[in-house]
């Protein structure tokens, strides 16, 4: 996926998210927001040009780890 595949999809999440919540189901509605930060996580990277390896990309850790040496220790995103 790209990048803006990626956040369109992290944006149905966020409505997802939203649906859950009004229905009241917090869990539900935290694992779709979760996964919308997830997504567009991922696409950030991308954006940024970051000399990421995918299949690090896709993991939980992976991504947590990428995010924070390519975006945040570079002072690209405020911690």
């Amino acid at each position: 996926m790209n990048q803006i595949e990626l956040m369109a999809k992290a944006r149905r999440a966020v409505l997802s998210a939203k649906v859950l919540l009004d229905a009241g189901d917090a869990d539900g509605a935290c694992n779709r927001a979760y996964y919308a930060m997830f997504d567009a996580a991922r696409a950030a990277l991308i954006a940024s040009g970051a000399p990421v390896v995918a299949e690090l990309a896709r993991t939980h850790n992976g991504l947590i780890s990428a995010f924070s040496l390519h975006l945040v220790k570079t002072g690209r995103v405020p911690v």
